[in-house]
């Protein structure tokens, strides 16, 4: 026994654990499990990557001024006022390591990401879930867990694993809502995906209040995940805070270099947009063919209800053994359900013969 002791609510968090990326005795697969871009990476920016090679011995720029610039350029926003990360994961984090500590509430809606709670454990602050409507966000069940002690409301939106969304209306309720001291993080990793008119990504509000901030990826339609760069635009004083609390370094040089590269391919990010918009619905469509239960999304990925925790293990088994990795999502409070991204043209009719067999296994 060792006489360390970790800070109150650490152990006290399950460890996340991230989708699965191979199959046993598999050597075709197509991994589901993690919503990466169905298309990989853009031309361009493995190019740029590639390039980047003979620099690896240099530290990056520790301000990452051109990728701040690009996208400052590239979504119409100051760039004094991003800050860039390890992905979308880290400026998470660190807005919480920066606004809650122990004695505080972070509030988040019942199916949101499950970082959320972890961070908050992480710091000795405590976690509130508000019930979800129809597995989506519901802002008035949000604000009725409001208290003194509410310092963060982080709501995913477009959410995962779910893949609803809340309108942008809705989105201004829950923030007229909160006291002032209450900070409002919108996390819109999905945003480039969506083109419903009733969303707005967070920017607007953003640039209209001093307690809002929204982050974003490069992971998802950019398909950038292993290289982990994400950003977060924000009022200049919490921009200040970050500035101040962030490592060092913390993006390095090739996902620099990668992600002015990606943002420039716009044919290739047209082209993952338009390969979600025609294999989401269809798939969508497919499976409620067969009986089973999709739930509506405007993400890259889908969740299906199997009606049972054992029918959906069952489902995951009978997609593992054809060599296609979905996402179990128990975790989540969603036992009955798998997630599954939407991969190529392919990938996605795969998984539609596949769940086909499975059904008509199972009556």
């Amino acid at each position: 026994m060792t006489a360390l002791t970790p800070r109150p609510g650490i152990m006290k968090i399950a460890p996340y654990v991230p989708g699965k990326d191979s199959v046993d005795g598999k050597e075709t697969i197509a991994k589901l499990s993690s919503n990466e871009g169905a298309l990989g990476p853009s031309p361009k920016a493995m190019a740029a990557y590639a390039k980047a090679a003979a620099e690896l011995h240099r530290y990056p720029d520790g301000n990452a001024e051109k990728l701040r610039h690009a996208i400052g350029r590239h979504y119409g926003l100051d760039a004094a006022r991003i800050v860039c990360g390890a992905g979308s994961d880290e400026l998470l984090n660190l807005l919480v390591r920066a606004y809650c500590g122990p004695g505080d509430e972070l509030l988040y809606s019942q199916f949101g990401f499950l970082m959320y709670p972890i961070n908050a454990l992480g710091v000795g602050a405590t976690p509130v879930a508000a019930p979800e409507t129809d597995y989506t966000a519901n802002v008035d069940a949000l604000l009725s867990k409001v208290t003194n002690k509410t310092r963060m409301v982080c709501l995913a939106n477009p959410n995962n694993p779910t893949g609803s969304y809340v309108t942008k209306d809705d989105v201004r309720r829950l923030h007229s809502g909160l006291p002032k001291n209450v900070l409002l993080v919108i996390d819109a990793a999905y945003a480039e995906y969506v083109s419903r008119n009733d969303y707005e990504s967070g920017v607007e509000l953003v640039d209209q209040a001093e307690n809002v901030v929204m982050t974003r990826t490069f992971s998802k339609i950019y398909g950038l995940g292993g290289l982990r760069l994400g950003w977060m635009y924000g009022p200049a004083g919490i921009v200040d805070v970050m500035s101040r609390l962030r490592q060092p370094f913390n993006v390095n040089l090739a996902a620099q270099i990668a992600g002015i590269a990606a943002m420039q391919d716009i044919a290739h990010t047209d082209a993952s947009r338009t390969n979600n918009d025609i294999w989401l619905p269809w798939l969508s469509t497919e499976l409620a063919k067969l009986g089973l239960k999709p739930l509506p999304s405007v993400g890259n990925f889908i969740t299906v209800g199997f009606g049972s925790k054992e029918r959906a293990t069952a489902a995951n088994d009978w997609l593992m053994n054809d060599g296609l990795i979905p996402r179990m999502i128990a975790g989540y409070g969603l036992p009955e359900h798998l997630r599954i991204t939407i991969g190529t043209e392919a990938e996605v009719k795969a998984v539609q013969a596949s769940l086909a067999k499975f059904v008509a296994a199972s009556k």
